[in-house]
């Protein structure tokens, strides 16, 4: 089959570039149903946008460079976050209907490391799930977006170093769209970590078809722990958002230690501080909980429903009970390097939302970025696509795997996930990393139904061998200060291979 624009993935950047791509034939695969088992439906906290009076794109710039910790490109965050207030109108176009004050205004939240209220919601805490629907009921109604649901992409073809179509399975039966133009939304990585807030079938699919196409990887060293997961035997990991913080609920320990009180921003420090602040005391022995019986009590229901139904469900009324929390994988800051217009560097290929390393969010992302720069990337992919070449008239295409065979089982992350959470979580150091990556490469090269997942995992593990400092969300036990000047790190498939291969002898011999 044809197509000119192939779009893997269909949270919400993958949904809103092909919204806006429209009446240009598009083909969107999703690995289940449209809107399903992705990281957007799942958000709670909401949207930042600079839409408030006492609110503008600069003033969140300069929280998102903070956050950021030195590593964030100014330019491609001041070319997002200027873009947040019209990616706003572009949601409510497609029909999504922003909680709003009685008087008509947006009801504006204020969430970690934000100067100003500014995270939009939807639903109350059912933000993503609420902005997916209505983006879904759009695509479902847009002629000219043919949706392949419960297909998974495998491979990406490529043709003398340009885009030439993608290899998918659906139900065991492998097949070929031909396409010169591919765009990758596939969401996160939480299915590498066992403690993980996100869908457990996303472990970096989108980075990992990129980096076998040859495209390269930046910043995958960096991977964000949210502080407050609830602290119950589940995976997922419930999520307790930050906005309930935002509120004003504290963090206590099994003594009744309100901890974060001497640090900075208190609780609303950004989130590796919390995280690292949070692990240090459960470390120690303790345990941890968030406390928002004082500041909302039983407006907590109302204000978030969904955890009030999520900590019901685990014996818990957060009205007249402290809520147990403990850090989990939550966001990949890391992925595709793309370019300010959504270009990787292969030719006819594009990455939007959280696979792609964009520059907006450095070394950790500000709250509620997240949505933000999946709307506007989305829309930017789309416009450049639209900007390039006619597409490529009907043609045979000789499908290969560069180099490999594909496996024919369906990927699998279980052995990943326990080198990852034990070598690769809030806190490493040298000797962990160093024990995970020849674990993680002998995956990879048995070819079998970890290949893939071990690929990820691999390359974020040898991005924080390369890192040798503290820096956001990539916290190092032997090197705990940051190094004079912030670099972020680029390299593709090869390069990883021979890190890991070149430290692999040592790491035996050791």
């Amino acid at each position: 089959m044809n197509t000119p624009v192939i779009i893997i993935g269909s949270g919400i950047a993958g949904l809103v570039a092909a919204l806006e791509l429209a009446p240009l034939p598009v083909t969107l695969i999703t690995r289940a149903g449209a809107g399903e088992k992705t990281s957007s439906a799942w958000a709670q906290g909401g949207i930042a946008a600079a839409v408030g009076a006492d609110d503008t794109p600069q003033l969140q710039l300069e929280d998102t460079l903070r956050a950021g910790d030195g590593l964030c490109d100014p330019a491609a965050a001041t070319a997002i976050l200027t873009r947040a207030p019209a990616a706003i109108q572009l949601l409510e176009r497609h029909g999504v209907r922003f909680d709003r004050n009685g008087d008509g205004a947006y009801a504006l939240a204020l969430e970690a490391a934000h100067c100003r209220r500014r995270v939009l919601h939807a639903e109350g805490d059912r933000s993503g799930a609420a902005i997916v629907a209505a983006l879904v009921r759009q695509v479902l109604s847009t002629p000219s977006i043919r949706l392949m649901t419960n297909t998974s992409a495998r491979r990406l073809i490529v043709n003398e170093g340009r885009i030439a179509g993608v290899l998918a399975e659906k139900s065991g039966r492998f097949f070929t769209l031909a396409s010169d133009r591919v765009l990758l939304a596939t969401g996160g990585i939480g299915g590498l970590y066992a403690a993980s807030t996100n869908p457990p079938g996303n472990f970096g699919q989108g980075v990992m078809l990129a980096a076998r196409a040859g495209a390269r990887l930046a910043d995958m060293e960096f991977v964000q722990f949210h502080p407050t997961g609830l602290a119950v035997n589940a995976r997922p990991v419930p999520l307790i958002s930050e906005a309930v913080r935002g509120e004003g609920a504290v963090l206590i320990n099994d003594h009744g230690e309100r901890f974060m009180a001497g640090t900075k921003g208190g609780e609303l420090a950004p989130r590796d501080v919390v995280a690292r602040a949070i692990f240090a005391e459960i470390s120690r022995g303790n345990k941890v909980f968030l406390d928002a019986r004082a500041c909302l009590g039983t407006g907590f229901y109302a204000r978030f429903p969904a955890i009030t139904a999520i900590c019901r469900q685990a014996g818990i009324d957060p009205a007249h009970a402290p809520i147990p929390v403990a850090p989990a994988q939550h966001y990949h800051m890391g992925g595709i390097d793309v370019d300010d217009n959504a270009r990787s560097s292969v030719s006819g290929l594009w990455a939007a939302g959280e696979c792609a390393a964009t520059g907006l969010h450095g070394a950790n992302r500000l709250a509620s970025n997240s949505l933000t720069e999946a709307v506007v990337t989305g829309a930017l992919a789309a416009a450049d696509i639209a900007a390039a070449a006619e597409a490529a008239p009907a043609r045979a295409i000789a499908v290969t795997d560069p180099g490999r065979s594909l496996p024919s089982v369906t990927p699998t992350t279980g052995n990943i996930r326990p080198i990852m959470s034990r070598h690769l979580g809030v806190l490493r150091s040298a000797e962990g990393i160093h024990q995970a990556i020849p674990a993680l490469l002998a995956h990879y090269d048995a070819d079998g139904a970890d290949a893939d997942p071990a690929l990820v995992a691999l390359a974020i593990a040898v991005f924080a061998d390369l890192r040798d400092e503290t820096r956001g969300g990539h916290a190092r036990a032997d090197f705990p200060q940051k190094r004079p000047a912030a670099i972020r790190n680029r390299m593709g498939l090869d390069a990883i291979l021979d890190h890991a291969r070149n430290l692999t002898p040592l790491a035996r011999s050791a």
